[in-house]
């Protein structure tokens, strides 16, 4: 496997993907990232919204088989955004590999990263806590996903 910056040419594989797997944890709705107007062009949004970057995950094929990034939110607090795997690669800690080298870039401009999630992901739940995110009672301001409705923020330390 192998992890990578987005380009140009990942965009309508990573649209499918994201849609794709938002309509099978029937997430395919308003207030969703399955209606975010950046899902076209991914790599344009992570190039213009800085310091931030979207990782694709490669598998030895070639193929894109998922991805995660992460973008300014508020000050000097970033948003992990977009954590996809396709069914298939799911289980073998690449979910977590992708949050760690994350971690290691944001942490050079942002003291926190917050996200938000569904209850209905219990697998990225666990996930998250596993990895130090603490839960909050309400969105932090600014919110741009309605349905979703676990928020969860964590340090970053140099």
């Amino acid at each position: 496997m192998l992890i990578r910056v987005i380009e140009q040419q990942d965009n309508m594989v990573l649209y499918q993907i994201i849609r794709s797997i938002l309509r099978d944890e029937k997430l395919a709705l308003p207030g969703t990232a399955y209606d975010d107007d950046s899902l076209t062009h991914l790599s344009e949004y992570y190039e213009t919204h800085q310091p931030g970057h979207y990782y694709v995950l490669v598998n030895d094929d070639g193929q894109v088989v998922g991805g995660a990034g992460f973008a300014p939110f508020s000050g000097k607090i970033c948003e992990l955004q977009k954590l996809y795997i396709i069914p298939q690669y799911r289980g073998k800690g690449y979910s977590k590999i992708l949050i760690e080298k994350i971690f290691e870039a944001a942490k050079q401009s942002y003291e926190e990263i917050y996200l938000e999630t569904h209850h209905y992901l219990q697998k990225a739940l666990y996930l998250y806590e596993s990895m130090g995110f603490m839960s909050l009672s309400e969105p932090i301001s600014g919110s741009e996903h309605s349905l979703m409705d676990r928020w969860m923020i964590k340090k970053l330390s140099l």
